[in-house]
């Protein structure tokens, strides 16, 4: 039996993933929607054989067309960084008011929505303030039916700002600094597994909100450690007082426009918290992958582990 499924933030990090893990399953149309020039190009390279639209759902257009005859849709599309609250606001709630009105008039029977794991924690910046703002108006859409997935930091192929991102580093500089003790605890979690886990949820039609945090802890240091260890980089890593580090980020702002790791990100980082563990493997037939091995994958895996999305 055919679908077709459409996938919102397509080439991002999840949208990458999520095509590359369910474009092989038979009977399976994908319709890809991004506004990111660069990644959408690259998106259309990685996999010709799909239909790839280019449009900021934000703002009104024919994207919506693609809505027509479609089983089910999976809302991605995220602001993770930036420095304007605005950009934030556009592309995790005023596009998202703007897809559920589209699955209105077109009768979409299911969507899967990636939330966030921060709508729970303590942190107060702008994805926090507009992740919660986007889950508040999804959990008002009675009339489709749906499930909210609230995933904690993830890391996986085409990562391009967190784990990924300071995987790169490690090869550009001779020291990579760790703010303060790095005894910070993290939660990462594999994005081929939150891919797997969005998969299922369309195959079952699953409903309900679900927190999908790795079931691994792990601190930060350590985790950065664990990636030097496999990768083997040139970079030597040292410990900076936090302080020092915030002002390196603020500084670094001041020169870049669209940094990959902001002060904001580093607040949030030092938080103490740890995030619910669910057993997502039983509820969604999902067995989660270990983190070593899930590290590896995403350095070492000759497919994808060189493919850097743009900022």
């Amino acid at each position: 039996m055919s679908q077709k499924i459409v996938i919102t933030g397509a080439a991002g990090l999840v949208g990458q993933n999520l095509i590359a893990r369910l474009k092989p399953k038979p009977g399976i149309r994908i319709v890809g929607i991004d506004k990111h020039p660069a990644n959408t190009a690259l998106l259309r390279k990685i996999h010709p054989e799909i239909e790839v639209i280019e449009a900021d759902l934000s703002q009104p257009g024919r994207w919506t067309d693609a809505l027509a005859d479609a089983d089910a849709l999976v809302l991605n599309q995220a602001q993770i960084g930036g420095l304007s609250e605005q950009e934030f606001i556009q592309n995790n709630v005023t596009a998202t008011e703007n897809i559920v009105a589209a699955m209105r008039v077109h009768r979409t029977p299911y969507f899967v929505h990636l939330s966030s794991s921060v709508v729970t924690s303590r942190a107060n910046d702008f994805y926090t303030k507009t992740k919660t703002a986007q889950e508040r108006l999804i959990d008002s859409v009675s009339d489709i039916g749906h499930v909210v997935l609230r995933p904690t930091l993830m890391f996986g192929w085409f990562d391009r700002k967190h784990l990924g991102w300071l995987r790169r580093f490690m090869d550009r500089t001779p020291v990579f600094p760790i703010p303060g003790d790095g005894q910070f605890i993290r939660q990462p979690l594999y994005v081929g597994d939150l891919a797997a886990i969005i998969t299922s949820s369309l195959e079952h039609r699953i409903t309900g909100t679900y927190d999908i945090s790795g079931l691994e802890q792990i601190h930060y240091g350590e985790m950065i450690r664990l990636i030097h260890a496999i990768v083997k980089p040139k970079a030597k890593i040292v410990h900076l007082p936090y302080g020092v580090f915030w002002w390196l980020l603020f500084l670094y702002a001041k020169f870049n426009k669209n940094p990959p790791f902001t002060t904001c990100q580093l607040e949030a980082l030092v938080i103490p918290e740890t995030f619910p563990v669910i057993d997502w493997e039983s509820i969604f037939d999902v067995r989660a992958t270990p983190l070593r091995e899930a590290l590896k994958e995403t350095f070492l895996d000759r497919r994808f582990a060189d493919v850097v999305l743009d900022f």
